[in-house]
């Protein structure tokens, strides 16, 4: 390691560190920005641990290198941020938070180094000699965005989309920055589209230009130092500089230049910086998009980017990303900000011992949180906080443990819950805003909302000093034979073994009409034979019911609580089929990512290949 330090001044010692940790390839052969990139990185992402970054050096279309996966495993995270761990980052902050204000001189005297460590990395200025980001520049007719290898991640997406830029704007008053991940569809050489989220800072700094009719100036970096990158997908606090939080991770201030033609401030050493402007009485359909929900995400209004510069280093690479169905290396950018920000959370909610958001939930759909508890309902009270904070308040299904149970040991979860759960007392349903991509509520935007309590209950609660009864184990379990010539619609069904006092079965459900999944659930209620089974999932006919992984995915993808529970006693059922208009369903239901059979052919014929020089 000595040799190669933990600091890096921009993307390129980055990528020298990975190549000294073999956890980079270069590609050589010819590949195409259009889809089969992302077909190659979705293949790469998936091995176990996230595979290695890749390199692709020669890119039809243009003469740049095109950097991917760079943050697609935990080693490289943890390289990312220059720490061994990143728990180290979580401690670092903890430190800060837990400084008590001096009492004496001594005191004053031990807490000036902290101090200073802490004011010493805002963002410094430099001119544009000290830019690299500066070094080639192209100004009005020279602005063309074609000669960046801008992907084109799957078969639907509306065109190529820049998905890792980190967008730089102003407040009205110009009084507070705004630097978040939005990703830019290409309409053209010149324009853009830009996407933020109805909740996001970029939205609500937009309607106050819109508010003015005032033109609204834009900066775009595209591959700076490993650190800004991270922190312009942290979810911090209104008004906070995400350059500050990359100062303080990698311990030394982010330079950034002036721009050459809107009065914003970029990382100096970027490998791509677009400049330009957005009219806020202009607007224009973007999308459909391949997101990380692993569907397509609605195409929709949203304002158009117009481009006055673009400014790179000499010889520049294109950092991008593509995301999917579940793992990719967004996963492991949310596990970073999971780390880090739970000291925060913690200066809110002290109980909270650890925190959990796995990869099935795509960050808004599912949170698993130990919690240290004292008082009766503590876990409701810890829900509904939780559902009230920032993004967390996108969260669909949050389950509560206790300080004893790892949040991370899935089987030991799955266990608890079919041992412990009582489904009047431990289900608490919510109702609130949802993510602009969850759909699988009736309507856009929000949706009911599921508590899961599997704390031990304590007295003055509801079910202290009760006797558990373990759920009705007399008759044998069906075979999934039985099922099967029972109901003729099921493509598929498998009954979980594991040895727990409640039993559960998923059933693939060969969907062709309305209320089907509901007629089905009655008539298996209904039949004694089945009784034995508790807790019943249904769900899509194609899912593959043997991967674990692509049924929780389905599940917390597709539900939405108040409407998909049925219960019936000690059975309970759940319905995450596809919803339709006659169900009272109010969206339009997306399409599941899929790369087109072509392009995965073209890519097996390649593989060999690509990865043998």
């Amino acid at each position: 390691y000595s040799h190669i330090s933990m600091n890096y001044p921009s993307l390129r010692e980055f990528i020298d560190r990975l190549e000294f940790e073999n956890e980079l390839i270069r590609i050589r052969e010819q590949v195409s920005p259009i889809l089969e990139i992302s077909e190659i990185t979705d293949r790469v992402s998936k091995q176990p641990g996230g595979g290695k970054a890749l390199l692709f050096e020669n890119v039809e279309g243009s003469t740049m290198p095109v950097l991917i996966n760079a943050f697609g495993s935990q080693k490289r995270m943890n390289a990312a941020l220059g720490v061994h761990d990143i728990e180290e980052i979580a401690k670092r902050i903890e430190r800060y938070l837990k400084i008590q204000p001096p009492t004496t001189l001594l005191d004053k005297a031990k807490l000036l180094p902290m101090l200073l460590q802490a004011a010493q990395f805002p963002p410094t200025r430099v001119g544009a000699t000290k830019a690299s980001c500066q070094e080639v520049v192209h100004l009005n007719e020279d602005v063309n965005l074609d000669q960046i290898p801008i992907l084109q991640c799957w078969p639907h997406d509306a065109g190529r989309f820049i998905t890792l830029p980190i967008v730089i704007n102003r407040s009205v008053d110009r009084k507070v920055k705004n630097v978040g991940l939005y990703r830019m569809q290409v309409y053209d050489s010149k324009t853009t589209g830009m996407h933020w989220h109805i909740h996001k800072d970029g939205a609500h700094f937009f309607h106050e230009y819109q508010k003015q009719n005032k033109v609204m100036e834009v900066a775009v970096a595209i591959g700076a130092d490993p650190a800004s990158c991270y922190a312009a997908s942290a979810p911090l606090p209104y008004g906070i500089d995400e350059f500050l939080l990359a100062g303080f991770i990698r311990k030394k201030s982010v330079p950034l230049v002036k721009c050459k033609t809107v009065d914003l401030e970029v990382p100096a050493n970027s490998e791509i910086v677009l400049e330009g402007f957005i009219d806020p009485s202009e607007m224009r359909l973007e999308g459909p998009f391949g997101d990380h929900t692993g569907y397509y995400s609605q195409d929709g209004d949203y304002p158009v980017f117009h481009l006055t510069a673009i400014t790179h280093r000499k010889d520049p690479i294109y950092l991008t990303t593509i995301v999917g169905k579940p793992p990719q290396e967004d996963f492991y950018l949310g596990r970073a900000t999971e780390r880090i920000f739970l000291p925060l959370m913690r200066t809110q909610l002290p109980e909270i011992v650890d925190i959990n958001m796995p990869v099935e939930g795509v960050f808004h759909n599912c949170v698993i949180v130990s919690i240290d508890k004292r008082y009766p309902m503590q876990s409701r009270r810890l829900m509904s906080a939780l559902w009230g904070l920032g993004q967390m308040s996108f969260v669909k299904t949050i389950i509560t443990v206790d300080s004893k149970i790892d949040v991370h040991n899935y089987d030991e979860l799955i266990k608890l819950l079919l041992d412990e759960i009582n489904f009047e007392r431990d289900l608490f349903f919510s109702e609130g805003v949802l993510d602009v991509l969850n759909h699988g509520s009736d309507n856009m935007l929000y949706g009911s909302k599921l508590g899961i309590d599997l704390t031990e209950k304590i007295e003055g609660e509801p079910g202290y000093g009760e006797n558990k009864s373990p759920a009705s184990k007399n008759s044998p379990l069906p075979s999934k034979e039985e099922v099967k010539s029972r109901f003729p619609d099921l493509k598929d069904c498998r009954i979980l073994d594991i040895n727990a006092h409640r039993s559960a079965m998923y059933a693939a459900l060969d969907k062709t009409r309305p209320h089907q999944a509901e007629e089905f659930i009655k008539a298996f209620f209904n039949a004694p034979e089945f009784s034995a089974i508790n807790i019943l999932i249904v769900l899509e006919g194609h899912v593959k019911l043997d991967d674990h992984s692509i049924v929780m995915w389905k599940f917390f993808n597709n539900l939405d609580p108040k409407r998909d529970f049925y219960f019936e006693g000690d059975q309970l059922a759940i319905d995450v089929t596809q919803k339709l208009k006659e169900e009272g369903y109010q969206q339009s239901w997306p399409e599941e990512i899929e790369m087109s059979e072509e392009i995965k052919t073209r890519v097996d014929r390649k593989w060999n290949s690509l990865f043998n020089k």
